[in-house]
């Protein structure tokens, strides 16, 4: 147990290629990921608390700090996270922090009074070739907020069941 503790980051898989042309691998994936989701929970304090864009992106930025400081190993980082591997994660990353800014400037929770959308509903399958990440759904569970009980400003409402 003791000599495991020591020898264990010297005995971690080194990766060698991501299978993905273009995406180099990181050597220090985790380091760099601490330190975009560290930047995102920082940034995204510009958007107002009652945002629902706010609250996802604080929930599943949180989520995945937590699961980077608590692993060492880019591949336990990778199953627990479920949204590709770390070096696609550090991507992911980098756009939010470029989204966030974006977002304040067009601030989409403001939505006029009397304002309506109109939903056009597609049900066609997605194709085979499409990846289908799956966010684990503790991330999202409970956006509402704890303490009145009311919804976040810009949740989804359900879609309606088409007959």
């Amino acid at each position: 147990m003791f000599l495991a503790r020591f020898t264990g980051p010297l005995l971690a898989k080194v990766k060698e290629t991501t299978g993905i042309v273009g995406l180099p691998v990181v050597e220090n994936a985790r380091e760099v990921l601490i330190s975009l989701y560290k930047q995102t929970l920082k940034d995204v304090e510009m958007i107002p608390e009652q945002a629902y864009y706010r609250k996802t992106v604080e929930k599943f930025t949180k989520f995945r700090l937590r699961v980077c400081e608590e692993e060492e190993d880019w591949e336990k980082i990778e199953t627990r996270i479920k949204c590709g591997q770390v070096e696609e994660l550090i991507v992911q990353a980098k756009d939010e922090l470029f989204l966030i800014p974006k977002m304040a400037e067009w601030k989409p929770w403001d939505v006029p009074e009397g304002h309506t959308v109109e939903c056009e509903i597609d049900n066609s399958p997605i194709p085979d070739h499409v990846p289908r990440h799956r966010i684990p759904e503790l991330i999202f569970a409970d956006l509402a907020d704890e303490d009145d009980g009311t919804k976040a400003v810009g949740t989804p409402e359900p879609a309606p069941n088409p007959q």
